[in-house]
């Protein structure tokens, strides 16, 4: 079951470590708002790991994967939210102007960002693949699957968030360099073009 558990572990890791959608809500929050506000949203992320996992042990998330009606509306759902944040962004980029912009400004990135992480990543169906078509492959025998799905999901999630908390510590180290007025622009703007990239790229995508 050791072997097992770590070979899963390795596996997941490399998936968390690609970077998406839940990296690019990060860098938003954390740049705009400051490490405080980055480390909410990855807690919101992980909640949302969570639910996806309850609602795969359940079996309803295989319910999800596999009717193409739900999983579209929820995909279009999830795709509409990041095509918002990307827009907000530029927007942002837009009011800056040539003014610096402290990161202690949290109000001005808007939303609660324990929410915004966690509604990005309800909204987003291919967790709801992903863990319905991987999860059971990598599941130790030795373990009843209920049991064995359990202990993948929660493992998931301490790796999102040891891999993303420690992204957002590592953003605020160079906290001063993202205070520059130009460079909070430029960030903004290609954080606003990425997150309306993958929402382009969720809705377009096939089940």
């Amino acid at each position: 079951m050791f072997t097992e558990i770590m070979a899963a572990t390795g596996v997941l890791a490399l998936l968390t470590m690609v970077p998406g959608p839940d990296m690019a809500v990060v860098t938003k929050r954390a740049v705009g708002a400051g490490w405080r506000d980055g480390l909410r949203t990855v807690g919101g992320i992980t909640a949302g790991l969570l639910i996806w996992g309850v609602l795969t042990v359940a079996g309803l998330a295989a319910v999800l994967a596999a009717s193409a009606t739900a999983y579209t509306v929820v995909k279009l759902l999830g795709a509409a939210y990041l095509l918002f944040l990307g827009a907000q962004a530029l927007w942002q980029s837009r009011r800056r102007g040539g003014r610096p912009v402290a990161v202690p400004g949290a109000a001005k990135v808007g939303g609660n960002p324990w929410r915004t992480g966690l509604v990005s990543n309800v909204l987003n169906p291919k967790i709801a693949v992903f863990y319905t078509g991987l999860l059971p492959t990598l599941a130790p025998h030795s373990l009843p699957s209920h049991l064995g799905m359990a202990v993948l999901v929660v493992l998931h999630a301490v790796l999102t968030l040891v891999w993303l908390g420690g992204y957002v510590m590592v953003l605020s180290k160079a906290r001063a360099f993202f205070e520059k007025p130009a460079v909070r622009r430029a960030l903004d703007r290609v954080t606003g073009v990425v997150l309306i990239g993958f929402g382009l790229k969720v809705a377009t995508a096939d089940s």
